[in-house]
């Protein structure tokens, strides 16, 4: 049996032209689609007009991340009210359905790693050499003892089918302009968000802010960018910031130290033998 599902994880020949991922944030932002209309039901032309003009927004914000593979090396410090740690890591994805990542440093937790296939997740612990796949009950869970959970690891891909979008702000707020974007869920959809609201800039379309409502309308947390620099032959955010709002003083922060993108990767990279190499 795990010889079969070690077979049909891996990655086939072709490569997909699709989005690269950047740690969560980027999928989150740049995987929100458009409810088409219901069978039998015609859009109006004003409702036709609104969906052409998001997705000319989020084809713009895609081709930022657009890749077929990338490497990257990042850091993260995780700092709660008890205690902090700080970790490094490499990443390797292909488009949206597949990532490794495995940690480098400190020397305690090398090897340690989290393989995601789709909407499956294992994680591989070297000292014990197990490895275990993330549970249902699980996916609200800390991933690697952050402020993202394991459900942000594989909505990634869900977002189109679990909430609409609008354009529901354009202009310049704070001195500069933007664009808001907000996810409302579809009825009956199984997610865990009341609304997200995506916050990007204007002139280049560079993710500012991702701000989580609970069902009840509240604020949750909030998940902002900085460093706007080139890395990897393009201009983009190289650190995230995760905060819990019921907890201000705690926090995640992701810094991206390097990233390629369009890497060539070997074909059996993300199956259940490659998770269990150290390095």
């Amino acid at each position: 049996m795990r010889a079969e599902t070690e077979k049909t994880m891996k990655v086939q020949g072709r490569r997909p032209g699709c989005r690269s991922v950047v740690l969560v944030a980027f999928l989150l932002l740049t995987t929100v689609g458009l409810a088409p209309a219901p069978a039998g039901e015609a859009a109006s032309p004003e409702a036709e007009s609104e969906a052409a003009r998001v997705k000319e927004i989020l084809n713009k914000v895609d081709r930022l991340w657009r890749g077929s593979t990338s490497v990257g090396q990042m850091e993260m410090e995780v700092v709660t009210a008890h205690w902090s740690r700080t970790l490094r890591m490499k990443v390797y994805t292909e488009g949206m359905e597949r990532s490794l990542v495995r940690i480098t440093y400190p020397a305690k937790e090398e090897g340690v790693a989290t393989l995601k296939v789709d909407n499956n997740i294992w994680n591989y612990l070297p000292k014990i050499k197990r490895v275990t796949k993330v549970p249902a009950s699980m996916m609200l869970g800390s991933w690697m003892g952050s402020h993202f959970t394991n459900d942000d690891v594989v909505k990634d891909s869900q977002y189109v089918r679990d909430y609409d979008t609008k354009i529901t702000f354009e202009g310049e707020r704070g001195g500069q302009g933007i664009l808001e974007l907000t996810l409302y869920p579809k009825p009956e959809a199984p997610v865990v968000w009341g609304k997200i609201v995506s916050i990007i800039r204007a002139e280049d379309y560079i993710p500012v802010k991702m701000i989580y409502f609970d069902e009840d309308g509240e604020q949750v947390r909030v998940m902002s960018f900085g460093e706007i620099k080139e890395m990897g032959g393009r201009t983009l955010p190289t650190v995230l910031m995760m905060r819990p709002l019921d907890k201000p003083e705690e926090y995640t922060r992701v810094t991206y130290l390097e990233i390629t993108f369009d890497v060539d990767l070997k074909p059996d990279l993300f199956s259940l033998r490659s998770l269990q190499k150290t390095r």
